[in-house]
């Protein structure tokens, strides 16, 4: 189909497929188009959740990949956005373009569904509202790889690719793929952008496809999820596991730690032999030490959070990430006794004491973009680089 508009007068429409897509396990065909998922509809059918629907339905690291000679992209899409009754209001969910693996452009589509969560009480008001389309111009001419990678924190339902040149698949460009699961912080929280999240930093810098099963408050080694890690083709897996059920008071000690057995041995029924690494939580001061549950808060301008249990508790089982890490670090150690291919990695070494002095964390407990940027640098040189548990393979 060809149309006319903003100045171009021949534009070529491609249907958006999953031969155009990367980081998603799902796609699902809606009334308007196709709607990315992170978690297979198996696994969607077992979660009670709403707040967990959300955001794996959120494309954190899910991206359009191509080739193309165009020097005009337009994209249309519905969003979902969500914000927080009484809160304060969100900017609109950012579209990423790379060129040839380079950060170019950014968009973002305005409009769109809109969800209004009550913190104090979970309900969700629903408002519906229209698509709307995100434009890229002035692309450097000649064949190009082209990636837009979508909002990491906005439902985003794809519609329509238009260019002003024809497109076709990417090739295969023999990249090892990683598969990652974490908690908000992998999922984005908040981060500038899609290709900012440090996962995405970390995948650049390592020369690796990302697949991010990164759920915001939801990292809570669940069955469905380590099913969908065991049965997602990849050659390097990372699991970052604690703040979450720290942040919740989900489980004590005594559940905990079966727990964690049972999530590596699901993956391992899958990957028996793939580089799997375990990465503990990384600092996060109100949680050191203190269990949960959290409290958000607002201050009339921004939100904190604060950690409601009493460090006492401890000796109950109560969970805090000191607790969490001392025994990743030692049920790991037990593993890889008879599993050469598990390593784990202590989160403080990603974003600790000297990065907090520095950086803070906004809200007490999500890194803004220099933190992402400063997670994603450590742990592309700890993880990606030589001597480490996934640096690639000489020759």
């Amino acid at each position: 189909m060809r149309r006319e508009a903003d100045g171009v007068t021949d534009w070529l429409t491609t249907p958006v497929g999953p031969h155009l897509l990367r980081g998603a396990l799902d796609v699902e065909r809606t009334a308007h188009g196709i709607l990315p998922h992170r978690l297979p509809a198996r696994a969607r059918e077992q979660f009670p959740d709403p707040y967990l629907a959300q955001v794996e339905a959120q494309p954190s690291g899910v991206r359009l990949v191509f080739r193309t000679a165009a020097t005009a992209i337009e994209l249309d899409a519905l969003a979902t956005k969500t914000v927080h009754r009484g809160g304060p209001a969100r900017p609109n969910g950012v579209y990423e373009l790379l060129v040839d693996g380079r950060p170019t452009a950014r968009a973002a589509v305005a409009g769109g569904n809109l969800h209004t969560i009550d913190m104090a009480t979970g309900a969700v008001v629903a408002t519906p509202g229209a698509p709307g389309t995100v434009r890229f111009t002035g692309l450097p001419a000649g064949v190009k790889d082209v990636e837009i990678w979508l909002p990491y924190n906005e439902i985003t339902e794809l519609i329509a690719l238009r260019t002003d040149a024809p497109v076709e698949a990417a090739p295969d460009r023999g990249r090892r793929v990683w598969l990652h699961h974490g908690s908000s912080i992998s999922h984005g929280s908040s981060t500038d952008g899609p290709a900012s999240t440090w996962p995405a930093l970390a995948a650049a810098r390592g020369g690796v496809e990302l697949i991010n099963l990164g759920f915001g408050g939801n990292a809570l080694l669940d069955p469905f999820t380590a099913r969908a890690l065991r049965d997602t083709p990849a050659d390097l897996i990372s699991v970052k596991i604690g703040i979450n059920l720290v942040n919740t008071d989900l489980m004590r000690l005594r559940a905990f730690v079966p727990a964690v057995h049972g999530f590596l041995d699901t993956i391992r029924e899958g990957h028996p032999d793939t580089p799997l690494l375990v990465v503990s939580p990384v600092l996060c001061p109100i949680h050191e030490d203190t269990p949960g549950p959290l409290a958000a808060e607002f201050d009339g301008t921004a939100l904190r959070f604060r950690a409601l249990g009493d460090p006492a508790e401890r000796a109950a089982g109560r969970l805090t990430l000191g607790v969490v890490r001392e025994e990743l670090a030692h049920l790991t150690a037990r593993r890889a006794a008879r599993d050469p291919h598990l390593h784990y990695l202590d989160g403080r070494s990603l974003y600790g004491a000297e990065d907090y002095a520095e950086l803070p964390l906004p809200d007490e407990v999500h890194p803004d973009t220099a933190g992402h940027r400063r997670i994603g640098e450590n742990f592309a040189e700890l993880v990606f680089g030589a001597g480490g548990p996934f640096a690639a393979p000489r020759g």
